[in-house]
């Protein structure tokens, strides 16, 4: 192979390392960003459901949930959210898990987990191990066969 030649060698495999490296890129941060803002999007609905429970004493139906959904910026981010209202009583404290939503990121270098909507509006970002542990403390037995017959 002359010098031309592998001069033209070295160029190409600088184009496909580089291009490689972009898309990992771009792939990561696009999963990023559709966490952040599902994460934002989760936040709008903490500060809406916090101030209905103020208002009312109670946390709001899923229906009530399922039609603000649509009004939060980026909530079409959201996906899929369990909502534990029907398991919201009087002693519930304000750790308790209200809503959360799975995020899997299997092409990406993010981790998958919860985002997760406490009772007094906190929003965090959990774990898939830690969420399972937080929620089983809290799930009735109730809750469990209910979900359990649902899937």
């Amino acid at each position: 192979m002359n010098r031309r030649q592998k001069n033209l060698v070295l160029r190409l495999t600088m184009v496909i390392i580089v291009t490689a490296t972009a898309v990992v890129a771009m792939t990561n941060l696009k999963d990023w960003v559709n966490r952040s803002e599902a994460m934002r999007a989760t936040r709008q609905l903490g500060r809406r459901l916090v101030q209905y429970r103020k208002e009312r004493g109670f946390v709001p139906s899923e229906s009530f949930v399922d039609r603000i959904r649509d009004d939060l910026e980026g909530g079409i981010r959201l996906g899929k959210m369990d909502y534990r209202a029907l398991w919201i009583n009087m002693d519930s404290g304000d750790d308790e898990i209200l809503a959360y939503s799975a995020r899997n990121y299997p092409g990406s270098f993010l981790d998958d987990g919860f985002i997760v909507l406490r009772l007094d509006g906190r929003v965090d970002w959990m774990g898939k191990k830690e969420f399972e542990e937080l929620l089983a403390k809290q799930q009735s037995r109730a809750e469990i066969e209910m979900l359990r017959i649902q899937r």
